[in-house]
């Protein structure tokens, strides 16, 4: 079986350590200028640095976005971040727009270059021209079905690498290229800030009763007209490895740690169950690994276009989630022993918590606890950023999480 990377985003430096402890191969993260995602964290100079050197420090890879389409007097500077991006380590940049890629190969020419999915990537001959060009990988165009990847990898060049996204938010047009943020915000998708009108609510106003809005009905939790639904491979998770290609994309820069924690660590225990047991070992286990997709921020989802034509085009619903980000460990402990948390939302004794290590997932009832700065005993408490002493039954490591019930329920539409 054919184990591709396992490639996660790192919108954040919190992002980053969650895809590095959770069992990522690589990394894809922005800095603060020439990537398409202009609203996550990103990373500037210092922050780069820090990065690449966590990933190789724990033998991954760092990925850097600069798949924006630059205009010609931004070029100079895009050549010379690139060149601080290869004198920093990482071990690629994605890039788009053709001109760009053509002018890193003249100026930074011991820089690797991944094509980015922006590129609309669908044929071998495509694949070959980027090859000769001398980049090492293409991202291939959401567009392609799983059939149409396996012939194009047969036909490509054998050197080059061919990575796909395998899951997280669907863009409604042709790899991304959207012109409909810039239309109804003036903020250009193609130049990294996009406002995602896609996800917006809509209603129809007639002409002759203005201020009387009719919404157009789609189900309870709303309606998004453009609205492709999630990316979520993992039922056809073999099939995919089959077809040779050499990374496994999880879209989402703009999600949190948590997002990051649980879909990376889902798809490295799938990734692990075909590498040792076989396709026999993860079918046993993927309904237990699809209910652990749905622990994250979610929105219905299908395969995309992997088997065809989309199952549900335009028509995704609300968010929802199943488990709510409750702690970070800061301060780890042997079993039985102390550890420090960081409270990111509140949690009570007897609550059904779950502490998430990069080993897998531990479910207990909740003790009673201490609150580090007053030295109190409570048994509930939900200050986020304040520090708590628990005593677990497992050993536990700094960047394992813990998780409870969703007590905010205008955010939980629809997950059990």
């Amino acid at each position: 079986m054919n184990i591709p990377e396992l490639l996660a985003p790192a919108g954040s430096p919190e992002s980053l350590r969650a895809a590095l402890h959770f069992g990522a191969d690589a990394v894809y993260g922005g800095m603060k200028r020439f990537g398409l995602r202009a609203f996550a964290g990103n990373f500037d100079e210092d922050q780069l640095r820090e990065a690449v050197a966590l990933c190789h420090a724990a033998g991954a890879r760092f990925y850097l976005t600069m798949n924006i389409f630059p205009w010609d007097d931004e070029l100079d500077d895009f050549v010379a971040a690139a060149r601080f991006a290869r004198d920093t380590g990482v071990d690629a940049v994605i890039v788009s727009d053709l001109g760009a890629i053509c002018l890193l190969r003249e100026e930074v020419p011991d820089l690797p270059v991944h094509v980015s999915t922006q590129a609309s990537t669908i044929n071998a001959r495509a694949v070959r021209h980027y090859h000769e060009l001398g980049c090492e990988r293409v991202i291939l165009a959401r567009e392609i079905s799983m059939e149409r990847i396996g012939k194009l990898r047969a036909l490509a060049p054998r050197e080059i690498e061919l990575e796909t996204f395998v899951h997280g938010a669907s863009c409604m047009a042709w790899s991304g290229r959207c012109l409909l943020s810039a239309g109804l915000s003036g903020r250009n998708g193609n130049r990294g800030t996009c406002a995602q009108p896609c996800r917006w609510k809509y209603a129809v106003v007639e002409e002759k009763r203005p201020g009387e809005y009719f919404p157009v009905s789609e189900d309870e939790h709303g309606t998004y007209v453009f609205s492709a639904r999630d990316l979520n491979l993992m039922p056809i998770l073999p099939e995919l490895c089959a077809t040779g290609v050499s990374s496994l994309k999880i879209e989402g820069r703009m999600k949190t740690e948590y997002y990051v924690a649980v879909t990376v660590g889902a798809y490295r225990r799938a990734l692990d169950l075909l590498r040792d047991g076989g396709e026999e070992a993860f079918r046993a286990e993927l309904p237990g690994l699809l209910d652990e997709l749905r622990c994250a921020s979610h929105r219905l989802s299908d395969t995309g276009f992997l088997l065809g034509e989309p199952e549900h085009p335009g028509m995704a619903s609300g968010f929802s989630q199943r488990r709510e980000y409750a702690a970070r460990c800061l301060e780890c402990a042997p079993a039985g022993e102390v550890s420090v948390f960081e409270l990111k939302n509140r949690f009570s004794k007897d609550d059904p918590l779950e502490l998430m290590t990069a080993a897998g997932v531990k479910p207990f009832a909740c003790p009673a606890f201490t609150v580090e700065k007053t030295g109190e005993t409570v048994e509930s408490y939900g200050i986020a950023g304040d520090r708590v002493l628990l005593r677990l039954p497992w050993e536990t490591r700094v960047g394992d999480m813990l998780r409870g019930p969703v007590h905010n329920h205008s955010r939980d539409t629809g997950g059990k």
